[in-house]
């Protein structure tokens, strides 16, 4: 459960600065007649990701059990290559996100109204969709017949939307940078875990060989239906008997992603490639302005 808040709280939190950044640009420059055509690009990104969602789950239950294996494999390895890509890129970006934002919302202001809808469904929708895919990859890896991976899910996004607000009121003031990098690292942990049940899903569906190939098997020391077996299942997907192949991916996907996250100087960080602008969030503490009308995000 906790793996799935994470994953609503930190994909969550993205979509809610994004719309902070947005609507609080509107009110500072006086453009409240610009705000209706944000909330329908907003909303409609919002019902896209959740009919993706629900035609992903309710679509897979009318397939062959090797044809849901096969498929949720497969998006499972798509899934942790989009949610790899999209922490590093915030690794890099959220300095100048703001700066970027505002000069997208320029142009869809001289453009008119379908573009100011376009521009908030394409910088929602995006993280809408990454969101609804990990989502449901991970509840696919971690389920254990039970609502808690939804729960998680779900209160994730609720906090998210809550600091969100809290952040456009001007009344919470947090380490942005400092969230995202361990967040984003803590991310990164639970999608190895992902895609290495992503490989078992594709062994099960006999895409890939190795599946009576095991690593080890430690049932007796760690039962899977024992309260810490289902904990660390939940937490990040672990498999008391996994295969070699499972093995493998997850160390060659965790220990060099981690290492290249984490570095302090280079592709990881993306420290000494781009210079912030005057008015960008500092790694000191992002928050907006105490006066709604003059927030930052």
């Amino acid at each position: 459960m906790f793996s799935n808040y994470l994953i609503g709280l930190r994909e969550g939190l993205e979509a809610s600065l994004v719309v902070c950044i947005l609507i609080a640009y509107l009110v500072k420059t006086e453009r409240r007649d610009a705000l209706r055509p944000i909330w329908i690009g907003i909303a409609v990104a919002v019902l896209i990701a959740m009919g993706f969602g629900c035609a992903l789950e309710f679509g897979s239950q009318e397939l062959t059990f090797q044809a849901q294996e096969a498929l949720g494999g497969s998006l499972s390895i798509v899934a942790v290559g989009l949610v790899t890509w999209m922490v590093f890129w915030m690794r890099r970006t959220a300095r100048h996100l703001k700066a970027e934002l505002h000069g997208r919302l320029d142009a869809a202001l001289a453009m008119g109204t379908g573009a100011l809808v376009a521009t908030a469904f394409l910088a929602v929708g995006r993280e809408g969709l990454e969101t609804a895919l990990f989502v449901w990859a991970s509840v696919h890896a971690a389920s254990d017949g039970t609502p808690r991976p939804l729960v998680g899910v779900a209160l994730g996004l609720a906090t998210a939307v809550l600091l969100g607000w809290l952040f456009y009121r001007g009344a919470l003031r947090i380490n942005l940078a400092k969230f995202f990098t361990w967040t984003g690292g803590m991310l990164v942990v639970v999608a190895a875990g992902v895609l290495a049940y992503g490989f078992h899903d594709l062994q099960e569906a006999d895409w890939i060989p190795g599946l009576t190939n095991q690593a080890f098997d430690i049932s007796g020391t760690i039962p899977p239906d024992s309260w810490y077996g289902t904990l660390l299942k939940g937490v990040f997907n672990f498999q008391p008997d996994p295969t070699v192949l499972q093995v493998t991916v997850w160390l060659l996907y965790l220990v060099p992603t981690l290492v290249l996250f984490f570095a302090p100087v280079g592709f990881g960080s993306g420290k000494g490639k781009v210079k912030a602008p005057d008015d960008a969030p500092d790694d000191q503490g992002s928050r907006p302005s105490a006066a709604p009308h003059t927030p930052q995000a």
